[in-house]
């Protein structure tokens, strides 16, 4: 069966390369340009070559093949070519089958034997554009599900373009060169695309393309079954996969992609393979290592979260889509899967709860860590200092245990050597400090060995080979040792080093000891992360294999007296140097590190303060200067060196870098003693008050924010300073609750006007100190204070002119004589300092749309002329400067025209001032009244708690007295036996209002001696107009209570007089209602008598209105009971009424 199925494989493959080679040859052989006749004999219908192209666009399968190349042999087809390859494209989307991409392949070939110069290049920069793989920084933008989705979508839409390119380059229409095949072109279309591709989502178009074209383009025949290679060959050597691969199909002669185009091919394929393999045990290893951490999340919690479950299912997903890949990209290369290690779980419970010997002294680790100690954090005190116990975890036996005495005395020899020794380097710390160590030459140790020395030479760990898996290759102790040294680069937590510790404690021998020393001393010099977690390996197995430690100590000490040898080779020692050093430091704070050792390098570096040693110091002062100086047993000797180090530091000139290395150094091992930052003590009161307006204040609660701050003790001195102080510092809340402050402040007026001035004086006053000062610093608060005077506007706190005179000032405070000049210097408004002019944004934003009628209008016009003038008068304004004034000037000037030019705002300024001040003269005392009344008529009201609207002023101004005009009203109050609650309508009704003006038109026209000739329609109209109107009605019953409010002293009432004219027609009189204000005094009697009548009638209307209420109820209740009654007597009758 298999032999049958090899052999159906191998005619398969023969078939298509004679069909290849047929129409190469007719692709390549010029003699068939003459075929297709002069142009002139071919048709060139517009119908034909649209449905032609329609067809193509639609689908260039084999249904549509014969039809397709007959219109191609009868058309001109010249002026259409751009429209024929846009055509071809989309219709080699659709092509799906073998047999429909054949028939795209003749369809281009024929349009190609036509059209080889004008056709051809169109089609293939077309086909690369087709086969280019998104940049990725479009790709970044999308979210992880989108840039699947066009990853899934582009890979459907390659596939079938990628068979048609390599088709086209097999059969002669893609070429690389002219006597060349376009084998060459197809392989660099591959590479860009895999390339650019960093998760892999192209490897399914890699596995088309083998699938088809291995043979043409690789050279690997069809095999005679789907079988892999064992896992003991060797990754990358065809040959050796390739022992018993069929003949060969044709003769090399025969071959339609040149030799070395293949083996370039094949050796691009084998590459990529090989990095998707080991991104596939990447994936493989991280998918493991999760699955443990849900293991041991279940454990400890007895489930697992869903977000951790999601998780895991999506990396399993990815990991298998992955491996499907591999397998088929193995099948189809005929190289080995890499092994991927099946850790069980058998360990698992060891490596749980591994650290939790000291879960339960929650207490003790307070007692152990605290702020000023030799460790940062919990979490480095943690790191360094609760290391494992391996006779918890592996047999006595196994770390040797048995013969105690032998260690004892082994400890007992190595404490009195560390005593000698650090009896010789304090005699050599005394030497150094009583000549201050700085023009003595003291020869180390260094310099006396000699320098034909065998050196280490720093590199990285051989690769190992890949692990066998458990269930193909013996797993002798080796090949464990080679397993958990691999893993070792990957050990980056606490949880995995440990577990590696208890992994090698069972593999304990002396050749897996010398091998791991080995290991461990060669640390990639760009894997510094690493040495943290390496070091607590070595201090978790030194306490019982003592060797591991003092071989790995010997070996970086060797390397650092090298590395002092080599103080002359700077660039290209300095990541050794700092590995070097930074093992040491991390291996001393695990006590690995002999303290005589350390503080000896320390002393090196110390003995020769220059170039890098220098650098050396900073790096050992970072790693485990805190921990030396902080531990009992050396912190007298390293303060010692710390001193002499800074005295040598403060006489010797260092370069600036290097100064500064050493200061960060030294204060990160040895911060200055700081008092803590003393939190300044409010009282509860002040708190209270800074919690509402800071936290609580909102539009949606500034009622209740209003109404408990009415509640304060305003007679307190404290509390009204605590207020003050709040109400004037707005750069201390909110941008936008700045408004919300000006809204309680107007709020406040009414019950505390003089707290509502001082507000109004002292922030005039931060603006005109920030406009003296013009400190950086305060720039915020300026802003936020410009911000505030506008919204005090806009609540009526303070008038139009001081938001003018404000307006100015920021424009020419600080000039001489008031006007800017041209790039003129300024101490407190320089040229190139925009700050200005985004206050006046600021101010113009906030109430400048209220100045747009009336003198307020022109008077914000001439601010904004002299303000292009100021504008030009600076440094050409940055960009958001510009933007920003921009949309100030169009909020409140949409079609005002910017000068171009210095010369044109100088002149409209100058034409400003002139009408100006001819305009002074004509206004005389009347400017006042109109500026006040344009400021109450045009005034925006914002107050979002008002009940009622304001009513029209416009319809009876003419007439009205105004009220600044009157003599004032007596200060002392009446108090009158009515009641003083201010909603009641102690006026006159509109009712009786309207029944004393038609009684008064009867009446008028009754004793008219012309009434007899007035007819009952004008009489009705006589009577109609003699009433108010509503809306005055109305106007006049608003005022009269907010006038009632402000002053309880006067009773106003309205007087209404008539004023007759003449009909033309008829001669006869109508008359029109003039109403006028009149105040009296509440204490005289006509106002005592007035309001006691009002009162006497609101009365005598309630009791009316009870007994009506009383009488409907009560024929309501009489209702109920006769129908309550009919029911009872008889049944309800209901008659359906079609």
């Amino acid at each position: 069966m298999d032999q049958t199925t090899g052999s159906s494989k191998l005619d398969d493959e023969r078939s298509r390369h004679e069909k290849r080679v047929a129409l190469r040859q007719q692709n390549m052989n010029p003699a068939t340009k003459g075929n297709f006749g002069k142009s002139s004999k071919l048709d060139s219908s517009l119908r034909r070559h649209t449905a032609l192209i329609k067809r193509m666009r639609q689908s260039m399968a084999s249904d549509n093949r014969e039809q397709i190349i007959k219109d191609i042999d009868t058309l001109s087809l010249e002026k259409y070519l751009d429209e024929i390859v846009g055509a071809s494209l989309d219709g080699i989307v659709r092509c799906k089958t073998e047999r429909d991409v054949w028939s795209a392949v003749e369809i281009l070939s024929a349009l190609h034997r036509r059209f080889p110069a004008t056709f051809t290049p169109n089609l293939v920069s077309s086909l690369a554009s087709a086969l280019s793989v998104p940049s990725r920084a479009s790709l970044s933008s999308l979210t992880v599900e989108q840039r699947d989705k066009e990853d899934s979508s582009r890979v459907t839409r390659q596939r079938p373009v990628l068979r048609i390119c390599s088709e086209l380059a097999l059969v002669g229409v893609v070429r690389d060169d002219p006597a060349r095949s376009g084998g060459e072109w197809i392989m660099k279309a591959l590479k860009e695309m895999l390339s650019n591709d960093p998760t892999l989502s192209s490897l399914p178009l890699l596995a088309t393309f083998l699938k088809s074209y291995a043979y043409p383009f690789l050279g690997l025949a069809p095999s005679n079954t789907s079988k892999q290679i064992s896992t003991e060959s060797e990754l990358g050597l065809l040959s050796a996969t390739q022992m018993d691969a069929p003949p060969s199909i044709t003769d090399e002669a025969e071959q339609l992609v040149e030799k070395d185009i293949r083996d370039r091919f094949k050796r691009m394929c084998e590459g990529y393979f090989d990095n998707v393999c080991k991104k596939l045990a990447i994936e493989h290893t991280r998918l493991q290592e999760q699955d443990r951490r849900n293991h041991e999340a279940y454990i400890r919690s007895g489930e697992i979260f869903e977000d951790r479950q999601q998780a895991y299912e999506k990396m399993t997903k990815g990991y298998e889509k992955l491996l499907a890949n591999c397998q088929q990209l193995s099948e189809l290369l005929c190289l080995p899967l890499p092994d991927l290690p099946n850790n069980s779980r058998k360990n698992d419970t060891l490596q749980i709860g591994v650290n939790n010997s000291n879960g339960f002294g929650g207490d003790d680790s307070e007692e152990i860590y605290h702020a000023g100690g030799k460790w940062e954090d919990e979490e480095e005190r943690k790191f360094f200092e609760e290391v494992q116990d391996l006779k918890d975890f592996v047999p006595k036996s196994v770390i040797g245990l048995d013969d105690g005495e032998k260690t004892v005395d082994d400890k007992t020899s190595k404490a009195e050597q560390e005593q000698e020794e650090m009896r010789k380097l304090d005699e050599e710390l005394q030497r150094l400090g009583g000549e201050n160590g700085v023009e003595q030459e003291i020869p180390s140790s260094v310099d006396e060995e000699e320098d034909d020395a065998p050196t280490p030479t720093p590199g990285t760990p051989k690769a190992s080979s890949p692990l066998a898996s458990p269930l193909l290759a013996p797993q002798g102790p080796s090949q464990l040792l080679s397993a958990l040294l691999t893993r070792l680069p990957d050990a980056t937590n606490r949880t995995l080093i440990d577990q590696a510790a208890v992994d090698f404690a069972f593999l304990n021998s002396k050749a897996a000891r010398k091998r791991l020393v080995k290991f461990l001393g060669q640390v990639p010099k760009n894997r510094t992360d690493l040495l943290p977690h390496y070091s607590r390996l070595v201090a978790t197995l030194n306490p019982y294999m003592p060797d591991i430690g003092t071989e790995l100590v010997a070996i970086l000490d060797e390397e650092f007296r090298y590395l002092q040898r080599k103080k002359n080779v700077v660039k290209e020692l300095s990541e050794v140097r700092m590995k070097n050093i930074v093992y040491l430091s991390n291996l001393t704070k695990f006590r690995v590190v002999p303290i005589h050792l350390i503080l000896h390098i320390f002393k090196v570096c110390l003995d020769d303060f220059s170039g890098i040693n220098i650098e050396n110091l900073a790096l050992l002062l970072e790693g485990c200067g805190r921990f030396l100086l902080r531990s009992d047993d050396t912190r007298e000797r390293f303060g010692t060196m710390l001193e002499l180090m800074r005295r040598k530091q403060s006489m010797q000139h260092i370069d600036q870098r290097q100064l500064l290395l050493l200061e960060n150094a030294y204060y990160q091992c040895n911060p200055p003693e700081r008092s803590p930052r003393q939190e300044k003590q409010r009282s509860d009161m002040e708190l209270f008050i800074r919690h509402l307006i800071y936290d609580v204040l909102a539009r949606k609660t500034i009622d209740k924010v209003f109404k408990l701050i009415r509640k304060l003790d305003w007679e307190d001195s404290v509390t009204r300073s605590i207020l003050f102080k709040i109400f004037t510092k707005p750069w201390k809340i909110k941008f936008g609750n700045i408004s919300l402050i000006a809204m309680l402040t107007y709020d406040l007026q009414r019950y505390q006007p003089a707290f509502a001035v001082a507000i109004v004086d002292q922030v005039l006053e931060d603006i005109r100190f920030g406009l003296e000062r013009n400190v950086y610093r305060t720039n915020q608060r300026r802003m936020a204070t410009a911000k505030y005077l506008g919204e005090l506007y806009i609540y009526r706190l303070i008038s139009s002119g001081i938001i003018f005179d404000t307006l100015w000032s920021m424009v020419t405070f600080g000039h001489p004589d008031g006007r800017p000049l041209p790039h003129q210097p300024c101490a407190i408004d320089m040229p190139d300092d925009f700050f200005r002019v985004r206050l006046v944004c600021v101010l113009l934003d906030t109430c400048g749309m209220c100045f747009d009628r009336g003198s307020q209008k022109k008077k914000l016009d001439n601010f904004l002329v002299f303000f292009q003038y100021y504008i030009h008068c600076k440094d050409p304004l940055p960009m958001d400067v510009d933007f920003m004034l921009s949309d100030s000037l169009e909020a409140v000037r949409p079609k005002l025209e910017m000068p171009k030019t210095i010369e044109d705002a100088a002149a409209a300024v100058d034409e400003m001032l002139t009408t100006a001040f001819q305009s002074i003269d004509l206004a005389g005392d009347d400017s006042g009244e109109d500026s006040g009344e344009d400021e109450d008529g045009d005034r925006r009201q914002d107050d979002d708690r008002e009940k009622e609207e304001e009513g029209d002023e416009g319809e009876a101004e003419t007439d009205e007295i105004p009220e600044e005009d009157r003599a004032p009203s007596p200060e002392q109050a009446i108090v009158l036996s009515a009641s003083n609650n201010p909603q009641e309508n102690l006026g006159p009704s509109e009712e009786a209002d309207a029944e004393f003006a038609k009684e008064f038109a009867k009446m008028v026209t009754e004793s008219s001696a012309e009434s007899r000739k007035v007819d009952k329609k004008t009489a009705m109209a006589l009577w109609d107009s003699s009433v108010l109107p509503p809306a005055v009605r109305k106007k006049r019953a608003d005022e009269g209570e907010e006038e009632e409010e402000a002053d309880e002293s006067m009773m106003h009432f309205t007087v209404v007089t008539k004023r007759g004219t003449k009909h033309q027609a008829g001669h006869l009189r109508f008359f029109t209602s003039i109403s006028r204000k009149l105040a009296v005094p509440a204490e005289s009697p006509l106002a005592i008598h007035t309001r006691s009548a009002q009162l006497q009638d609101k009365v005598e209307q309630q009791q009316l209105k009870r007994l009506v209420l009383d009488y409907e109820q009560r024929e309501e209740a009489e209702e109920m009971k006769a129908l309550e009654a009919r029911n009872r007597a008889g049944a309800i009758k209901i008659r359906y009424v079609g």
